[in-house]
């Protein structure tokens, strides 16, 4: 364990007055320090360094990274700055991953980059040059741009060059969402090694560490939305191509952040169309962005009874996070409003509660307090059958492109919180009760006629004409 003394521990024999308050301002000794911190350079080889002796020392949270990319369960082996040779110039990428198991061998080059720095495709091109001269399998890329969509790649490279070698990304935020995650809930067996995965993950969350968040909408922000609130942004405007990319690496962002606290993998929703295209959903949200004023998104969190969609209206300066509901399949119409009711007992009463009828053209609105008071406001036509109700809840939206008050990207973390705490967590989907076996004290036969019946017993040939 660190030599660490903090506030309010004894040393030797007890201290008191100037003492006390000169020893609670010590700084404990960490395993990864962050002081001495110069430049970017630095910060790039500490952290890179950092992060490969953890991912080689703690077995488990190795595999957890590099599994998914190929890689055989087998010893982990890390190296920095390794030399190599293009044509007549010597490159260094930032490390090197090694792992074998029987005569199976897959090693990937590492290139990381640390604060705003970006990844330049150039440098990326001579390392896959490298790697499919040596048989490596595989590049490794990790910074602080979260492309899109996931498995996508935020650094354009020649297509040709990744025939033979795979090209894989890791945000700085997914590496310390995973890190989190293996250690606080899915265990490291060892706990010297859990204690040193708790030192990586103190480290890369200390600001100067660089491994930043997400922290800024892009420079074409404030255009764009002002544009969209004067309804002058044109589907063909380049500008609202490059903020909706970013609102999708928000989202990406917010899982992952989401992901963290519930200890399971947070993901957006996309089509199977949006997966194979990505360029189409950009498109549609520009579409959406110019012609309604908003942008939308769903993020699929497991086992909750559907996505939660995310809607940011610039127009109207609000985000609304709505669950959607199956309705109860038996009962009468104020019989399943109260059943959905009685699921949301302690979420706020400004929640907006829809309910969805059979064969109706629309739904009907009415905020929780009011439907908690009477049922029936939400119920137009009893003889209709509810299908299914939406639960939503309704946030200011920041306009400032960076992070603190008043911005959007703090004011869409903090409703895709909110509303999962307050509404999703609490929804069940309805399911039926099973069938119950009937005994023989519940058979009701009128006394008058139960001599002239051959049995009062239950049989499965009662109904059966005996011959």
């Amino acid at each position: 364990m660190p030599a660490s003394i903090s506030e309010g521990q004894e040393c030797g024999p007890k201290r008191r007055g100037a003492d006390m308050t000169e020893e609670s301002a010590w700084n404990a000794a960490r395993l990864i320090p962050t002081s001495g911190i110069n430049g970017a350079e630095e910060q790039e080889r500490r952290a890179t360094s950092a992060l490969l002796a953890v991912m080689s020392s703690v077995r488990e949270f190795g595999r957890t990274l590099i599994g998914p990319l190929g890689a055989p369960a087998g010893a982990i082996e890390t190296f920095i700055e390794v030399p190599f040779m293009v044509g007549d110039k010597r490159v260094f990428p930032d490390g090197l991953i090694r792992t074998r198991r029987g005569g199976k061998e897959w090693t990937a080059l590492v290139e990381v980059k640390t604060g705003s720095n970006q990844l330049s495709g150039e440098q990326l091109e001579n390392y896959l040059d490298v790697a499919r001269e040596h048989g490596f399998q595989a590049l490794v890329t990790i910074s602080n741009e979260l492309p899109p969509a996931v498995g996508m790649h935020p650094t354009n490279v020649d297509k040709r060059k990744l025939k033979k070698v795979d090209l894989h990304h890791w945000s700085w935020t997914e590496v310390v969402t995973q890190a989190v995650m293996q250690k606080e809930y899915r265990g490291v067996a060892d706990p010297d090694q859990a204690w040193i995965l708790g030192e990586l993950i103190r480290y890369l969350e200390h600001p100067r560490s660089g491994a930043l968040s997400f922290d800024d909408m892009g420079p074409n922000w404030v255009g764009v939305r002002e544009a969209v609130t004067a309804r002058t942004l044109r589907v063909g405007d380049k500008t609202a191509s490059e903020v909706t990319a970013r609102f999708d690496a928000l989202i990406r962002y917010a899982c992952l952040q989401l992901g963290r606290r519930l200890g399971t993998e947070v993901v957006p929703a996309l089509s199977r169309q949006e997966l194979v295209d990505p360029g189409s959903r950009n498109s549609a949200l520009v579409a959406g962005l110019a012609s309604d004023g908003y942008l939308r998104a769903a993020i699929k969190v497991p086992n909750a009874v559907s996505n939660l969609v995310v809607e940011a209206d610039f127009r109207a300066s609000k985000i609304t996070c709505s669950f959607e509901i199956d309705a109860p399949r038996e009962g009468r119409a104020t019989t399943r409003v109260n059943w959905l009711v009685r699921q949301l007992k302690d979420a706020p009463e400004t929640v907006r509660v829809e309910a969805f009828a059979a064969r109706a053209r629309a739904g009907t609105a009415e905020l929780l307090r009011e439907v908690r008071e009477a049922p029936a406001k939400l119920i137009l036509d009893p003889a209709k059958e509810i299908k299914s109700f939406r639960v939503a809840q309704v946030h200011p939206m920041g306009t400032k492109r960076g992070t603190g008050r008043g911005s959007f990207i703090d004011s869409v973390l903090a409703a895709i919180d909110t509303s999962y705490g307050d509404v999703g967590q609490r929804l069940k989907a309805w399911s039926a009760s099973p069938p119950r076996l009937r005994s023989v004290d519940e058979v009701e036969v009128d006394p008058s006629i139960q001599a002239a019946l051959p049995s009062a017993a239950l049989s499965s040939q009662d109904d059966e004409v005996r011959v």
